[in-house]
């Protein structure tokens, strides 16, 4: 029997009840208020990532994951730009904080999790390696030339690039992003493509009228997560000082909202032996996030005259190398095993913990 997407009823309740709190701010002031801001925010984008599920589904592999990216990348700058303009100490570092949080996430702890996950119910699991090594070389190459080349250029001081600089690398990471998508979308198609896993159901695509009905509450969920994130800010810097821990930690926490429900998503793949789906997922969402999140705060920066901070500091080089070294050893030979995943996780936690005692 096929199973069919549907758009469930409180997928359309959610997006108009972020609005009506977004615009009830006299009737709760204070903490209250802000406590309920997070939790319509994260329901909120949970809403909007299940659209872009159904929208994902109606256009097909591989496009649907890479709309899936898309579309948490758009909330990703959405939110560091609502931050960003809102003001206050420390936001020229934001962008950065929240594209390195997101792409350590995603190598250590969403992929770690797939592959513990996955070796403990399969014992082992095999994939695509052109399809994870097509993605770690552009993933590789946008890491480094965005979060660790800033740290060693001449014509400005410290980690930040001049105007010009910040343009060309804005503009190679669009060509690494496009020539990526191209190639996952086109020119080598087949890489990408997982086989159905054997005794589930097959899935009907949705119809016409509920995928428009998806995109249109997309973009009213996106527009509820611009809005509530610039309510929030203020309330989340200041939360973040009451406790005492480094502003990098915002970056941290934004970042891990936005990939909550993409996480997720790849989880139950690899839970359904679905592991080349789960890494399109995951590595595709680390492509989106740096080689689009950078592009998009760079143009803010520049028609704005915001500073923007790209290079990370010495500890954070050494944990960054370290999981791309760890991933490309994991995943070449083809198959994972729990062992990959717990050291990833390792990783991980290491990345959590100095990030809030550095």
């Amino acid at each position: 029997m096929k199973l069919k997407l549907r758009v469930p009823t409180w997928t359309v309740i959610i997006p108009i009840l972020a609005w009506v709190i977004y615009w009830g701010k006299s009737i709760f002031p204070g903490i209250g208020y802000s406590v309920i801001l997070a939790i319509a925010l994260a329901a909120v984008i949970m809403t909007a990532v299940h659209h872009a599920e159904i929208v994902a589904y109606r256009v097909g592999e591989p496009f649907g994951t890479l709309l899936l990216a898309i579309a948490i990348t758009v909330i990703e700058v959405s939110m560091i730009v609502s931050l960003m303009l809102a003001g206050g100490q420390g936001t020229d570092t934001l962008a950065r904080d929240t594209v390195f949080a997101a792409v350590m996430i995603i190598l250590t702890g969403i992929i770690g999790l797939c592959l513990l996950m996955g070796g403990l119910r399969f014992s082992e699991q095999s994939f695509g390696r052109h399809a994870v090594n097509a993605s770690l070389v552009c993933l590789t190459a946008i890491c480094v030339l965005t979060l660790i080349l800033p740290n060693y250029t001449t014509s400005v001081f410290g980690p930040v690039y001049s105007t010009s600089q910040l343009i060309f690398i804005a503009v190679v990471s669009l060509v690494l992003y496009g020539s990526f998508v191209a190639v996952q979308t086109v020119r080598h198609r087949d890489y990408f493509l997982s086989p159905d896993a054997k005794g589930e159901a097959p899935i009907a695509p949705p119809t016409k009228i509920a995928a428009t009905i998806s995109l249109i509450l997309l973009l009213v969920c996106l527009g509820a997560v611009i809005l509530i994130a610039k309510s929030l800010a203020p309330a989340l810097e200041q939360g973040v000082a009451y406790v005492g821990a480094p502003k990098s930690l915002v970056g941290v926490l934004v970042a891990l909202v936005i990939l909550l429900p993409e996480g997720l998503a790849a989880l139950r793949a690899a839970r359904k032996n679905r592991l080349q789906t789960s890494l399109n997922l995951a590595l595709g969402s680390a492509l989106a996030s740096i080689g689009l999140t950078i592009p998009a705060v760079a143009i803010v920066s520049l028609s704005s005259g915001m500073s923007v901070t790209l290079g990370i500091d010495t500890k954070s080089m050494v944990l960054l190398i370290l999981s791309l070294f760890i991933v490309m050893l994991s995943f070449g030979t083809g198959r994972t095993t729990i062992l990959q995943g717990i050291v990833l996780l390792v990783i991980f936690s290491v990345y959590l913990f100095m990030t809030v005692i550095p």
